[in-house]
């Protein structure tokens, strides 16, 4: 192979994102250097900060360049090395974007066992979204013996992972979801105690009936009404680990109605972001990984063909449409 594709981004969006704000190009495959490892990718993951990224508003971390790579989580086979710490034949996950192929001189590299757990997991419940449950849960929720923890996008990489360490911790576990199917596929797979579909129209009825002693912990991931109905259930010293903010992703105003409960119920709100704590990745990962290997954490994954699917599947995503977590799969 001495070209491969790559999707670079083309415009920033203006509200909600359509497939002309990215570019598929071809572009050479670039000679090894000493010290340098080329990696064929076999999956990308796909995930909602991509959409934050893609603006040039001001946030946590630089916007995403024009005219490059569009970023994103890889895992993949090392095919070439002049690198003595990787061997050809070998998986590593990175950041190599949307593209078929990577060069890295081995920085930001993380070997993988590909043994007891498919390359696939290492993007999803034992990646990053895997590690955004366990540090939300772990270092802000810290639940309780007997509390109810709440998580909308329950049925998503992040949220379907909170909800079974919620279960594991001995908590009721209460998902907020779209639609039924996600619904019935959070309690009846992954064994949450409830899950309440939002948009079903009796958003505050049902979230009351299914947090009958209210609610001492909530991991948020979309914000808006979904977060608002859920901060006026909290009970006295309740936590919030605040992972993401979907409703707002196309600029939509997301108000707080309810942000008396804040005081009222002498809340801790704290917002953060999994890639500013690497220190705690071995640990994190290290009992994902166990606690999947050992079938007590289950997953799903959605999956699309070929790089050239993967605006859609980035649009489908932000929508709601997928199933658990977001893959492309870049193989054949």
């Amino acid at each position: 192979m001495t070209k491969y594709h790559r999707i670079v981004l083309a415009s920033r969006p203006r509200g909600v994102v359509v497939p002309e704000n990215f570019r598929l190009e071809e572009v050479d495959v670039p000679a090894l250097a000493e010290g340098q490892v080329l990696v064929r990718n076999h999956y990308l993951s796909l995930d909602p900060y991509m959409r934050g990224r893609m603006s040039d508003a001001k946030s946590y971390a630089a916007p995403q360049p024009l005219d490059q790579t569009m970023i994103g989580g890889t895992v993949g086979e090392v095919i070439g090395s002049r690198n003595a710490h990787f061997a050809v034949g070998e998986f590593v996950a990175g950041m190599f974007g949307w593209a078929e192929m990577g060069l890295s001189d081995g920085a930001g590299l993380r070997k993988v066992d590909t043994g007891a757990i498919p390359p696939s997991a290492h993007l999803g419940v034992v990646g990053m979204p895997g590690m955004t449950a366990w540090y939300g849960m772990h270092e802000i929720l810290r639940p309780k013996l007997g509390e109810t923890v709440v998580v909308s996008a329950a049925s998503g990489a992040v949220g379907s992972a909170v909800g079974q360490l919620a279960k594991l911790a001995g908590c009721r576990a209460v998902g907020i979801a779209g639609g039924k199917a996600k619904c019935d596929y959070v309690v009846k797979e992954l064994g949450f105690d409830a899950c309440v579909d939002y948009k079903g129209g009796n958003l505050k009825a049902e979230l009351a009936a299914a947090t009958p002693g209210g609610i001492d912990a909530i991991f948020e991931n979309v914000g808006g009404e979904v977060f608002d109905t859920a901060l006026g259930r909290t009970n006295a010293f309740a936590r919030v680990a605040l992972c993401g903010l979907l409703a707002g992703y196309t600029g939509a105003e997301i108000p707080i109605r309810n942000a008396k409960k804040l005081l009222l119920s002498r809340i801790t709100l704290r917002g953060f972001i999994v890639t500013e704590h690497m220190d705690m990745w071995p640990q994190g990962l290290s009992e994902m990984g166990r606690l999947v290997a050992a079938g007590k954490l289950k997953y799903r994954e959605t999956i699309s063909q070929g790089l050239a699917s993967a605006p859609d599947a980035l649009i489908g995503l932000l929508q709601g449409h997928n199933f658990g977590k977001q893959l492309v799969k870049l193989t054949p």
